[in-house]
C-alpha cells in the first residue's frame, strides 16, 4: 500500500498500509463465466522485443524455474486491484489489456479460510493469464514463521505453480519501516527470509522471491511502533556509519538485504504523494524527473531533501544484477479537495513512469504495477483515488499513454519447451 514521506509523530500512528486481506472470492464467478481456465508458463528471455508492439503474438514456453517470468527486454505491466470492487476480467475489459501481474496480499501464518482468498485470486489469474505477485504479511511477528508454517507455504505455492500460475513472492515487504511487526529487525528478518527462500526454491521452483524495502525517503521513520530501540542489537546493525545514531545518513536498504543467492527480484514501491506538506491538496505539478530520482536516490524536491537515500537501481539492479520491480505506483488525488485536475496530476506522473526515456535509462526495471484503489488514507484523514482507470476520461488518457515496451498477459501463449 502507498507509503507517505512522513516521519511518524508518535508510536500509535501506524501508516495506512492495510492489514485487511484482499478478497477475490466475490468476483470468481464473474471470471469463470468470462474466460475458460487456462494454464500459463513462461521461459526466461523469451519475450517481445522492446520495440515491438505490445499486442504482438510472442510465445512464452514452459519452464519450471524461479526466473521464468523475467523478460529479457521490456517491462511486465501489472495491477494492484481492490478485489472487492473489481475483478481482473472487469479490469481487462476496462483497460483493453489483461495485466501480466496481479497483486494479492495474505497474512502468514494463515488458516485454510484465509488461504482461500489467495486461491480465489489465483482462479482469476489463471483465467486472465499472467502471474501472481503474492505479498506475505507476518503480522504475528517473524518468530511466528515456524518450520511447519514455512513448509506449508512452500507446499501451497507448489500447488499454485502446478495449476499453471507462476508466483512472485514478496515476503515481509517494507521491512526497513517502523510500522510493521517485522520492521527494523535486520538479523531476524534476513534469517527468516532465507528460510522461506530455501523452502520455496526447493519445493516450488515456479515461485520467485522478491525483496522489497520501503523507499528510503524519511528513513529511519521515527515514531513508528516497531522502531529499533536505541542501543539494541538491531540498532547497532542499522547504524551503518557507526556514529551512534540512526539518521538519514545511514543506509536505509543494505542492512536488510538477505543475499544474492536467495533474492530473485529487488522491488521498491514509488508513489507521488504531492510536492509539499500537507499531503493531499492536489498539487498541480509533479516535479520533473521525480520518479527516476526516487529510484536512484537523487530526489531532493519540495517534499523533502532525501539526497542521502541510496541509489536503489544502481546497487541492486547493476551491482547485484537483480531485475528491478516497482510493485506499486500511483499519484495521489483527493476528490474532496480543490487544486489541480485529476487528469493533470495523474498524467504528469504516468508520463514519467512510462516514458521511453525511463525504459532506455533503466533497462533492469522488469515490472511496474499500478495501484488501482480508491481508499481512505489515515495520513491525510481523507479518501484518495489512486486509480488510473477509475473514470472514462482518465482511463482513456492512461491507455493512450501506455508504451509499446509493456508486456501484458495476452502476449503469453502456451508452447512446448525446445
Amino acid at each position: 500500500m502507498p507509503p507517505s514521506n512522513n516521519q511518524f509523530k508518535d508510536t500509535d500512528q501506524v501508516p495506512h498500509k492495510s492489514k485487511r486481506l484482499r478478497r477475490a472470492s466475490m468476483l470468481v464467478p464473474v471470471l469463470l463465466m468470462a474466460a475458460a481456465t487456462i494454464g500459463v508458463a513462461w521461459m526466461m528471455n523469451r519475450v517481445v522485443p522492446a520495440s515491438s508492439p505490445a499486442s504482438s503474438e510472442t510465445e512464452f514456453c514452459v519452464a519450471d524455474d524461479a526466473s521464468l517470468i523475467i523478460p529479457n527486454e521490456g517491462v511486465l505491466f501489472g495491477v494492484n486491484l481492490d478485489w472487492d470492487n473489481e475483478s481482473l476480467a472487469q479490469y481487462k475489459e476496462n483497460l483493453g489489456h489483461a495485466p501480466a501481474m496481479a497483486v494479492q496480499f495474505t497474512d502468514i501464518p494463515y488458516d485454510r479460510e484465509t488461504w482461500q482468498h489467495t486461491l480465489d485470486a489465483v482462479e482469476q489469474v489463471r483465467s486472465n493469464g499472467g502471474a501472481l505477485l503474492l505479498t506475505l504479511e507476518p503480522h504475528a511477528g517473524l518468530s511466528a514463521l515456524s518450520a511447519d508454517v514455512i513448509t506449508q507455504l512452500a507446499n501451497d505455492l507448489r500447488e499454485l505453480n502446478d495449476s499453471g500460475v507462476p508466483v512472485v513472492l514478496r515476503y515481509a515487504h517494507e521491512m526497513n519501516g517502523s510500522w510493521y511487526a517485522w520492521g527494523q529487525q535486520p538479523a531476524q528478518y534476513i534469517a527468516s527470509f532465507r528460510r522461506v527462500a530455501a523452502a520455496v526454491h526447493e519445493s516450488a521452483p515456479g515461485t520467485a522471491m522478491m525483496w522489497a524495502p520501503n523507499y528510503g525517503g524519511g528513513y529511519p521513520f521515527f515514531g513508528g511502533k516497531f522502531a529499533a530501540a536505541h542501543g539494541s542489537s538491531d540498532f547497532k546493525l542499522l547504524d551503518t556509519n557507526n556514529d551512534g545514531a540512526l539518521t538519514m545518513s545511514d543506509d536505509s536498504y543494505a542492512p536488510y538485504y538477505p543475499g544474492d543467492d536467495v533474492v530473485d527480484w529487488a522491488g521498491i514501491s514509488l508513489y507521488h504523494w504531492g510536492n509539499q506538506r500537507p499531503w493531499g491538496d492536489n498539487d498541480r505539478l509533479v516535479e520533473d524527473h521525480k520518479f527516476d530520482e526516487m529510484l536512484t536516490g537523487a530526489y531532493a524536491g519540495t517534499a523533502g531533501n532525501d539526497t542521502s537515500v541510496p541509489d536503489f537501481y544502481h546497487v541492486y539492479g547493476e551491482l547485484h544484477h537483480k531485475p528491478i520491480a516497482i510493485p506499486e505506483t500511483a499519484a495521489i488525488y483527493t476528490p474532496s479537495r480543490g487544486g489541480a485536475d485529476e487528469l493533470d496530476i495523474k498524467q504528469a506522473w504516468w508520463r514519467q513512469v512510462f516514458s521511453d526515456s525511463f525504459a532506455r535509462k533503466f533497462p533492469k526495471v522488469k515490472m511496474i504495477n499500478w495501484f488501482e484503489w480508491q481508499k481512505e488514507e489515515i495520513e491525510i484523514k481523507d479518501t484518495v483515488d489512486w486509480r488510473a482507470a477509475g473514470s472514462p476520461h482518465v482511463r482513456d488518457a492512461f491507455i493512450a499513454g501506455l508504451p509499446s515496451w509493456l508486456h501484458y498477459a495476452e502476449d503469453v501463449h502456451a508452447c512446448k519447451p525446445k
